[in-house]
């Protein structure tokens, strides 16, 4: 697996929005993303609103939202 690069939350909240996440709540510092309506197996997940994200957090939404390492670039 390619290294991950460093994200911001706001930098991997477009990521996603790109492919189709929508916002659906903000609450303190974490941003609620529901999937695209026809997703099969794709989960809600929280982004938090860091400056930098830790490697375990971008993985666990790398995970539930189905990205790749090059999805990231």
């Amino acid at each position: 697996m390619p290294k991950l690069p460093k994200l911001s939350g706001a930098e991997l909240i477009k990521i996603l929005e790109r492919r189709g996440y929508t916002k659906s709540r903000t609450r303190g510092s974490h941003v609620r993303l529901r999937p695209p309506v026809f997703s099969v197996g794709l989960k809600k997940v929280s982004v938090p609103l860091h400056k930098q994200l830790k490697i375990g957090t971008l993985f666990g939404i790398m995970k539930d939202t189905g990205l790749i390492a090059e999805d990231l670039k």
